[in-house]
């Protein structure tokens, strides 16, 4: 079934949570033996509890896991009714979870450290993406292959807290960010395809798909990936921690918000793990959900997500010691245009909290899913214009 939009942005980036979508009771119809099916402790006859779900953009299939969770009513087997509140360029997802207006958000790690410092009390209980999406690419007739040879050029750059691994990476090559013009970066490639734009930031998932899907007007056909040179943050050894649920803090000492925890975390790996089973359905869901772009760039999306997935090292939603420690590390070592770094010490122990997570992996590893992914291959996907 597919989700239920209550009301629709008007263009894409510009509104805040303009769109829910409720949990509704579904049967999966997928039959493969590592894809988790509907059972649970909830049914269509047995009350659910509310639960909203702050993401940190608007609907696309960054976030495909949870709305196949709600489409195939993983969530209503566990009890719970889940609406997903879509975020925004002016939304702030453990802001909004901090002030008690949701009960769960997705944010990216170095963000939250940022907001923990301030006092926030919120804690990170699932890593989802254990790889980070984020690169700096640049056209091959620029011949940057690396940060050194960021300066003196036009670097692209959105802010908003999305611009560490940039600097990381940068400084890591001995290079300040005083040294290049650093410039403010829409969440478009438009200025980077008109040529203002040297180095581009672009999440495989996004940006470097949407250039990919404009025609080069110099040839008449789309943009091909042998055009374009990308640094990615991951081969760099800058790769900061991305997408997580976070919890509040506080309310997991309360035993009932405990228990929900562990069932949204189980019931949104079941989303994932459909979505890495189904990516062809999963874009769908997501295109129905009110996506502004179409059905082959959220297939391109739902297949570089599974990427930074899949294969998962220690099972979904684990949180590296290692890459927990290397975001924690550029977060308080690596500065900005200002001097200033993301934190100015370690993070409490607080920040993050498996206890949820194992809880849910041990229940669906029991239960015969798959939740590793060991032999996921990714699909080659064929990019259309515009993203149609």
């Amino acid at each position: 079934m597919t989700p239920k939009l209550f009301t629709r942005r008007a263009a894409l980036g510009l509104a805040a949570s303009a769109v829910a979508v409720t949990a509704v009771a579904c049967s999966s119809d997928n039959g493969s033996s590592g894809t988790p099916s509907t059972s649970g402790s909830g049914s269509a006859s047995t009350p659910t509890v509310p639960v909203k779900l702050q993401l940190q953009w608007v609907a696309q299939a960054q976030f495909a896991g949870y709305y196949a969770a709600i489409d195939q009513g993983y969530y209503t087997a566990e009890g719970l009714d889940v609406t997903i509140v879509e975020g925004g360029a002016d939304i702030v997802p453990q802001d909004v979870l901090s002030t008690g207006d949701v009960d769960y958000a997705i944010s990216w790690v170095p963000k939250v450290l940022g907001s923990i410092e301030k006092g926030a009390k919120i804690t990170n209980v699932a890593q989802i993406f254990e790889r980070s999406g984020t690169t700096q690419i640049s056209f091959k007739t620029k011949n940057i292959t690396s940060p050194d040879q960021f300066a003196g050029k036009n670097i692209g750059s959105w802010g908003f807290g999305n611009e560490w691994e940039l600097f990381a990476g940068m400084q890591k090559d001995g290079v300040e960010v005083s040294a290049v013009k650093l410039v403010k970066q829409a969440f478009d490639m438009n200025g980077f395809l008109a040529g203002d734009i040297d180095a581009a930031q672009a999440m495989t998932y996004n940006e470097y798909a949407q250039v990919l899907e404009t025609t080069n007007p110099d040839t008449g056909k789309l943009y091909t990936a042998d055009e374009l040179n990308v640094i990615n943050w991951n081969d760099v050894g800058t790769a900061m921690l991305q997408d997580a649920i976070w919890a509040n803090s506080e309310k997991l000492s309360d035993a009932a918000y405990a228990e929900q925890t562990t069932k949204f975390i189980k019931a949104s790996i079941k989303g994932w793990i459909y979505a890495r089973d189904n990516p062809d359905k999963a874009a769908e869901i997501v295109t129905a959900a009110g996506s502004q772009l179409g059905v082959s760039h959220q297939l391109w999306q739902t297949n570089e997500v599974n990427k930074l997935i899949w294969p998962s090292t220690s099972g979904i939603g684990s949180i590296s010691d290692t890459a927990w420690k290397q975001t924690v590390d550029i977060a308080m070592g690596t500065k900005n245009e200002t001097g200033a770094t993301i934190i100015t010490k370690a993070p409490p122990e607080t920040a993050k909290n498996t206890t949820y997570l194992d809880a849910a992996l041990k229940q669906l590893r029991d239960e015969g899913v798959d939740v590793d992914g060991k032999s996921f291959a990714p699909l080659t996907v064929e990019l259309q214009e515009g993203g149609a």
